[in-house]
Order: structure tokens, then C-alpha cells, then sequence
């Protein structure tokens, strides 16, 4: 499915969005889904052969719906860290929807490792269609805020200073093997806090956020902030400098002795069914899990990676608690992904081998919504390479929905949720919108400032995928 490229039809279907960003109105122009059941879908190569069951599914599930949860998620929570408040902010939310829908919801703890943030802000300088969340240093000033006129001193040599340094906040190149060096110089000339500017990636990679580290002062802190942004706040910040003087407040977060969250829903449990012969107690039935994290990077409010995941959980929790089926929908939503799949790793393995032996087919969605026009392939990621009852099943509802040409033959990739199953044996399949030549082309707002929903969501794309997995987890769960 290609976005820069729709039909007359599509185009004349397209709708004006308001989508609040950090305070601000900015309208969005994003592709409104409006075919019908039956219709060929954008990118498909003709029109759909649904089963009944599709039908029951495909017909009812709405990206715009699943979009008020993505506005929560994204412009009013934000950054999504592991085991902090705005993570735990959005667990909340995501428990409390779940909630709503009947499901019985049990949020999983279990701890993770400090994080240290810092923010930019200056009164009505800084462009507030990206985030201003950067990294900061653990071994420098914390739990502050300091306010300055910026000056760029590029290479951040002592030459590079002007005679009026002190109390300034100061931009330097950042070079990993004279950072600490930079921040003793910055110090040295009274700089109130130091920014360190990475260096471009090459397209379509940007630089993200980082932490800067300052091995020498870890035991002995430097006194002012040091912090790390990322490409695009780098251009931005030095667009500003250049039209005038402009000041900045800088404010640093430590967070420590953190708890990071699992959500994890199921319908209530029925007993026995009803008199049937030869039905299981809810308890002993097959499950089909749907998941994804709702974590997020530093600097990054997580739209795509993963807020379209997420959002298509809780859609797809909406239409499948009423599809008959005696297989149990099991969704997940796992915290602290970004910091190495901790939280699908830690369920996992506290999962007794009779649970685990329930579970039929792991349907793991990171990154399903992206509007970059390259990402043109719904890819199909199996850990180990192999097919299995996940990629099967989605490869099957591609068929069904006309989708075939479109997605990738199973192809070997971790680095995902999915990977903490497969490496205990369990069916598990990650599925995502990328480039077309590799899974490893991913859009240029991929863990940046820019993963917000007006820069990096296709309304039409997050349909598709809700069809396609709502469609496969529906006929895996199928009558057995």
C-alpha cells in the first residue's frame, strides 16, 4: 500500500484531523479508511474472499476509533519510559480501557533500572510539532532546572568560546571520545549547562535521544546538566540560534527504584461450556494472545513504535470479546521493551509450562501505522525464520483479504516481543509496516522526536493491519 500514491477515490475520502500536540492544534490530513466490507483494500491486488468469520471482524474493526486511544497515548501522555510515571500513566489508561470492555485485567510488575531525562522549554521559541524530551546525563547535575541564553560553540574547543560564556547554555558537537574533556571546558567558562548535539545518520536514519555518559564523574557528579538530543532537535535549535538570541530552560529528572508494568487482559472466566460435550473448562482452552509494548524511548512520544500496536490491541479487544469462539483471546500489552524486551521476557518466564503449552499462536504488533511512503511491506518476522501457527495465520488472512503480494515471506528478525516467546518454543510472529527491500528500513521518525501521530500515522495502513490480524487471530481461535 502506497500513500503518496492513493486512488481519485481515496483522495476525495480524505478528511481534515485535529490532533492536539503539546497544547497546540494542528491539522492533520491522514488517510480516513471508508471501504466497505467487501471493497478492494488500498495496495491490494484485488478484491477480498472473506470466510463468515472475516466478516465478523473486518467488518467492524476502525482505525479512527482506535486513533482516540493513540491521541491519549501520544499527544496527552507522551514519552512512555520504563518503570516511570508516564508509563504507569499510560498502563492505568490502558487497564482501565480494557476494563470497560469486561475484560479482567491484571497489571504484572516487576522492576527495572533508572532512567534520567531531561527537558527543553522556552516560551514561545521551540516548535511544538515535535517533542522536547531529551537524555540526560547520570553523571552530572539532576533534579534541576536552569535557564540561559544558548550559545553554539561547535566543536566545543576552548577557542570556540566568546568572552561572555558564564551562565549560558551551551550547544557542543558531540564526539564520544572528548565528551568529558567538553564538559570540564564548558565548566571552566561558567556555562550553566552543557548540550551535546549528535552527529547526522544517514537517510532515512535520524539520530534519537541519548544519555550522555561521563565515566570519570561517576562518582563524583559534574555540578550542571548535561543532556543529549536528538538530529532533529539538533537542526531545530540551531535554526533558532541563527534567526536571533533565544533562551532555554533546561530541567533534568532522575528516576530511580523503578517499577514497570505488564497488562494483561482476559474475558472472564465461563466454565464449562454450557453443556456441551466434550467442552473444557475456560481455564484448560487453547489461547491466542494479541500484544504489544506501550513503552517508548526517551524523546520519542511513540506513535508508530509502538502506540499503533497498542491502540490495535484495544480495538481488536473491542470486536473479538463477541465473536463466538472456544479458544481464549488473551491481549497483552508489555512495559519496558525498549530497555530489551524486559517485560514479555519477565512474563514469560514466570509462565508455568502448562500455561505455556495453552498458547497456540502469539500475534505481536510493533509498529503497524506508519505513513512513510517507502514502507510499502507488511513484513512477517519470525524469530528463528520458520514458519509457524502466527505467520501462517496471517499469512492466510493476506490471501483472503487480497493482501498476498503485499506481504513479506516469513523472514528471520528478533528484536521484538515476539522473540521471548519463540525462544521457549512458542508460536509467536512480529508484524509490521517497513521498507520494501529489508525489515531493517525503517521510517526516519523511528525512535526520534518525530514519531508523532502527524508526522508518522496512515489511518489506512493501521486498518489493514487490524484486519489482518484481527482476521488471523479470529481463525486460529476458530472452533476446535
Amino acid at each position: 500500500m502506497e500513500t503518496s500514491t492513493p486512488s481519485d477515490s481515496a483522495l476525495s475520502r480524505r478528511r481534515m484531523l485535529t490532533v492536539a500536540l503539546g497544547g497546540a492544534a494542528a491539522t492533520v490530513v491522514l488517510p480516513a479508511p471508508a471501504w466497505a466490507v467487501n471493497d478492494k483494500r488500498p495496495g491490494a491486488h484485488g478484491k477480498p474472499k472473506l470466510t463468515p468469520a472475516d466478516r465478523k471482524v473486518a467488518g467492524k474493526v476502525s482505525a479512527e476509533r482506535a486513533l482516540k486511544h493513540l491521541k491519549v497515548l501520544s499527544d496527552e501522555i507522551g514519552p512512555r519510559i520504563g518503570g516511570t510515571r508516564s508509563e504507569r500513566t499510560a498502563a492505568n489508561y490502558i487497564a482501565r480501557q480494557l476494563e470497560k470492555l469486561g475484560y479482567d485485567v491484571e497489571l504484572q510488575p516487576f522492576t527495572v533500572a533508572d532512567k534520567f531525562t531531561g527537558q527543553l522549554s522556552s516560551p514561545t521559541k521551540l516548535p511544538r510539532d515535535i517533542c522536547w524530551q531529551v537524555g540526560a546525563s547520570a553523571h552530572a547535575a539532576l533534579d534541576t532546572t536552569v535557564t540561559g541564553d544558548v550559545i553554539d560553540v561547535g566543536a566545543g574547543a576552548d577557542v570556540d568560546y566568546p568572552a561572555d560564556a558564564a551562565g549560558k547554555i551551551v550547544l557542543i558537537d558531540y564526539v564520544a571520545g572528548r565528551r568529558e574533556q567538553h564538559v570540564a571546558t564548558a565548566i571552566a567558562h561558567g556555562a550553566a549547562a552543557v548540550i551535546f548535539l549528535p552527529a547526522d545518520r544517514e537517510e532515512p536514519r535520524r539520530a534519537p535521544t541519548f544519555n550522555p555518559t561521563l565515566p570519570g564523574s561517576a562518582a563524583n557528579p559534574v555540578a550542571i546538566p548535561v543532556l543529549g538530543v536528538a538530529q532533529v532537535q539538533k537542526h531545530r535549535l540551531r535554526a533558532l540560534l541563527a534567526a536571533g538570541r533565544f533562551t532555554l530552560t533546561v530541567s533534568t529528572e532522575a528516576h530511580r527504584n523503578l517499577t514497570s508494568y505488564n497488562v494483561i487482559a482476559e474475558l472472564p472466566k465461563k466454565g464449562k461450556g454450557k453443556g456441551k460435550k466434550g467442552d473444557k473448562p475456560a481455564d484448560q482452552s487453547p489461547v491466542v494472545m494479541v500484544t504489544a509494548h506501550y513503552d517508548t524511548v526517551i524523546g520519542a512520544q511513540g506513535a508508530n513504535d509502538d502506540g499503533s500496536g497498542t491502540v490495535l490491541c484495544l480495538e481488536l479487544a473491542r470486536v473479538l470479546r463477541d465473536v463466538p469462539t472456544d479458544a481464549t483471546f488473551r491481549f497483552a500489552l508489555w512495559g519496558s521493551e525498549e530497555q530489551g524486551l524486559i517485560g514479555s521476557r519477565y512474563y514469560v518466564r514466570n509462565l508455568p509450562q502448562e500455561e505455556r503449552d495453552r498458547i497456540v499462536a502469539v500475534y505481536q504488533n510493533d509498529m503497524v501505522a506508519t505513513s512513510w511512503d517507502p514502507a510499502t511491506r507488511y513484513w512477517v518476522l519470525s524469530f528463528d525464520g520458520a514458519a509457524n501457527a502466527a505467520t501462517d495465520g496471517v499469512t492466510e488472512a493476506a490471501r483472503r483479504l487480497g493482501y498476498e503480494p503485499r506481504i513479506s515471506p516469513v523472514t528471520q528478525r528478533g528484536s521484538s516481543d515476539h522473540q521471548s516467546f519463540q525462544e521457549v518454543g512458542i508460536a509467536s510472529a512480529n508484524f509490521s509496516w517497513r521498507g520494501e527491500e529489508s525489515p531493517a528500513i525503517l521510517e526516519p521518525p523511528y525512535h526520534t522526536p518525530e514519531d508523532t501521530i502527524a508526522k508518522n500515522i496512515s489511518l489506512e495502513r493501521l486498518q489493514v493491519s487490524l484486519e489482518l490480524i484481527g482476521c488471523a487471530a479470529y481463525a486460529t481461535a476458530g472452533k476446535r
